[in-house]
This record gives C-alpha cells, sequence and structure tokens, in this order.
C-alpha cells in the first residue's frame, strides 16, 4: 500500500469516527434533554442541554487528542482511558436511563445502540490508527531500505555496463566482418523468398476466386431452397389459416346456439314459476320483470310474478327499453 492510499485509510477511519461522533452527541442531547429537564427545577429547565454538552464535549476532547497521539507514536496512560470509558458509560447510563425507569426494555436496547457503537467506536479507531502509525513506519523502514538496495544495484548495473561496452567494442570488429557476409546470404534468400511469394500470391487469388464462385453458387442454391420453403410454408400457413377460421366460426355459432337455448331456459323457468304470494327480493324481481319483458308479458301479469307494484315493474320496462341497456336476454344471462 502506498502513501496515498494509506492517507485515503486516515481521512476515511477519521470522517468516520467524527460522523459517528456527532451522531452520537446529536442523539444524547436529544435523548437526555428531556430527561434532565424532568429532574431540574422548573425555574432551571434551560439549564437541562448542558450535562448532556459537557459529557459529549468530554468525547470530542478524548476522540481528537486519541488520534494526535497515535499520529506521533505516542500514549497518554491511563487516564485517558479511563476517560474514554467514564464518558461511554455515563453517555450510555444517561441515554438509557429514561426507559430504564419507565421499565422499557425495548427502549433501553434502542437507546443503548448510540452510546455503545460510540464506546466501540473510540476504542477501535484508536487501534486502527496505532496500527497504521506503525505500518507506515514499517513503511518508511522498508522505503530507506529499499533506496539503499537501489543505489547498490545502480553501481552495479554502472560497473557492468563498462565491462560490458569493453565486450561490445571487442566484438564490433567481428560482427562487422560477419554482417558483410550475413547481408550478401541475406540477398540470396530475399530473391528467393520474393519469388516463393510471388507464387503463393498467385496460388492464393485463384483459391480465392475459385471459393468465390463456390460460395456464389452456394448462395444461389440456399436462396432459391429458402424460397421453395418460404412458398410451401406460406400455403401451409394458408391452410391452416382457412381450417382455423371455419372452426372459429363453428364453435362460434355452436356458443351462440348454447347462449340463445340458456337464455330461453332461464327466461322459461322464471316465468313457469306463477304469481308470487309474497313480494320478491329485488334482484330476483328484477330477473323476473327482465324474463316477462323479452317474452313480451303485460306489466300486470308481470308484476303478479314478482310480487311488486305496476308502477315500479313499469319503471323497469322502461329502463329495458332504454337504447343505452345491451336488451333483456343478456340482463338474464348477466345473473
Amino acid at each position: 500500500m502506498n502513501s496515498v492510499q494509506t492517507r485515503s485509510a486516515e481521512r476515511a477511519l477519521s470522517g468516520g469516527t467524527w460522523l459517528i461522533v456527532c451522531g452520537a452527541m446529536l442523539f444524547s442531547i436529544l435523548t437526555v434533554t428531556p430527561l434532565m429537564a424532568d429532574h431540574t427545577a422548573p425555574a432551571w429547565a434551560w439549564t437541562a442541554p448542558i450535562l448532556p454538552l459537557v459529557v459529549d464535549a468530554a468525547v470530542v476532547i478524548v476522540v481528537k487528542l486519541d488520534d494526535v497521539l497515535s499520529r506521533l507514536g505516542g500514549h497518554g496512560g491511563r487516564w485517558p482511558i479511563v476517560l474514554r470509558w467514564m464518558t461511554g458509560l455515563m453517555t450510555l447510563a444517561l441515554n438509557t436511563a429514561d426507559s430504564a425507569l419507565k421499565k422499557d426494555l425495548v427502549g433501553v436496547a434502542v437507546h443503548s445502540v448510540a452510546p455503545l457503537l460510540l464506546i466501540v467506536t473510540a476504542e477501535a479507531s484508536l487501534a486502527y490508527r496505532r496500527a497504521i502509525a506503525a505500518a507506515v513506519a514499517a513503511q518508511e523502514v522498508e522505503r530507506k531500505a529499499e533506496r539503499v538496495r537501489r543505489e547498490q544495484e545502480a553501481r552495479e548495473r554502472e560497473e557492468r555496463g563498462r565491462a560490458d561496452a569493453r565486450e561490445e567494442r571487442e566484438h564490433a570488429a567481428a560482427l562487422t566482418r560477419e554482417q558483410r557476409e550475413h547481408e550478401a546470404s541475406l540477398a540470396r534468400e530475399q530473391a528467393e523468398r520474393e519469388d516463393r511469394r510471388a507464387r503463393e500470391e498467385r496460388e492464393s487469388q485463384e483459391r480465392a476466386a475459385a471459393a468465390e464462385r463456390e460460395i456464389r453458387e452456394r448462395r444461389e442454391r440456399e436462396r432459391e431452397h429458402r424460397e421453395q420453403e418460404r412458398e410451401r410454408l406460406e400455403h401451409e400457413a394458408r391452410e391452416r389459416a382457412a381450417d382455423e377460421q371455419r372452426e372459429r366460426a363453428a364453435e362460434a355459432e355452436r356458443e351462440q346456439r348454447e347462449h340463445t337455448e340458456r337464455v330461453t331456459r332461464e327466461r322459461d323457468a322464471l316465468l313457469e314459476r306463477g304469481p308470487a304470494e309474497e313480494k320478491l327480493p329485488e334482484e330476483e324481481a328484477r330477473r323476473i320483470v327482465a324474463a316477462a319483458y323479452a317474452a313480451a308479458l303485460p306489466v300486470r301479469q308481470a308484476a303478479e310474478l314478482c310480487g311488486w307494484s305496476v308502477g315500479w315493474v313499469s319503471t323497469r320496462y322502461a329502463d329495458h327499453r332504454d337504447p343505452s341497456h345491451t336488451g333483456a336476454e343478456l340482463a338474464i344471462a348477466s345473473q
């Protein structure tokens, strides 16, 4: 991990710690102030926020000084630990006192979250800062050792470079002679390669032309096959559509016939019941009136069948004559 990553980790730790501290302080002030106001003389109720502010100020001092000491690599001794735990326990006690007095265990658990989180965060952040400081010091020692090693390697590379330069000068003359002989050999090999490449290009062009002709022929055959297949599928689709249309027409005709028969049976059943001995329920009376209207019975006869007044039946007949209704038969079928 480099210094940039270390500083980023320290900033994240510091920011998260202060965020938790501020949130716990705000929660503590809002929770403890009503408790202090209830346990303070009415004339001094305005002093209720002072105690939570004092305790939270101690928390801020502890967190800030622990941050500074951890950066300097120091240790404050036992008293900072005592102060840190004392402020944390005070915050815990003040936040849970009201719920504890009311014997509200859920309230005690809820109001203990922020103080416990503050205590553990203070201890954990201190441990993290000390660990980061130790890691940074170890990295600094490693960097110094790395610089010394690199300087030593640089000196060794310089010595090897001077030795290599001498060897290169000694081989330069021999390489020059070999180079002249090698250039002549390369010229011959280059001529042979060019001839071979020219032959290969001609053969490749011939193969490509043959492959292209074969591809065109195969595509033409595939296109003809697809066209024939498409025509066959279209013919089959048309035949299936015609069959399906005939089946749907037959099914619709059969359903319409069954529906008409069912409506007729229901209407006849309602009309064959005879005059009602008493006034029937409105829903049943409406079905009987709808059946009577569909059968073109007189209003008085329909009134006798349902037990309702002639005026009420006349109103229902008028409703059925209204074009907004879908018809007497549909009114019966929908019941």
